[in-house]
């Protein structure tokens, strides 16, 4: 089994490889990839937003320390 990316040979757009790379450290980006995450470390996982302070208060390993 092989990914996407090799399927699609992402290797070879290097323009469209170097605007991934730019807009994945975007503040924004990051905290858009943690939103509904379900999986992955915990520190990564924000499985309900409902206010812009959820992203420091309640991601899991915030909740799971406080039980």
């Amino acid at each position: 089994v092989y990914s996407a990316a090799e399927f699609l040979s992402t290797h070879e757009y290097k323009n469209v490889m170097r605007w991934n790379d730019q807009i994945a450290v975007r503040p924004a980006v990051k905290r858009g990839r943690i939103v509904n995450r379900v999986s992955g470390r915990p520190d990564q996982q924000l499985h309900e937003r409902h206010d812009a302070s959820d992203f420091d208060t309640r991601t899991q390993d915030k909740l799971e320390a406080t039980e």
